[in-house]
């Protein structure tokens, strides 16, 4: 499968969580959301060995 968040790309092997890939990369689970198709999938999502999956940075933002 392919991780793309921002200007980087990973290969890594299906069968995974969402939320385990994005562990093995290095990034927080909490600061990225998980597209496939241009759908927010949940973190507990089983990736395939062929799917592509692109983060994309939590934006928060503060209240009054």
């Amino acid at each position: 499968m392919r991780l793309i968040y921002r200007d980087k790309v990973w290969e890594l092997k299906g069968g995974m969580t969402v939320r385990d890939a994005i562990l093995k990369v290095g990034l927080n689970p909490e600061s990225v959301l998980a597209t496939r198709q241009g759908k927010v999938i949940g973190e507990d999502e089983i990736v395939k060995d062929d799917d592509e999956i692109k983060l994309v940075a939590v934006i928060s933002g503060g209240g009054e």
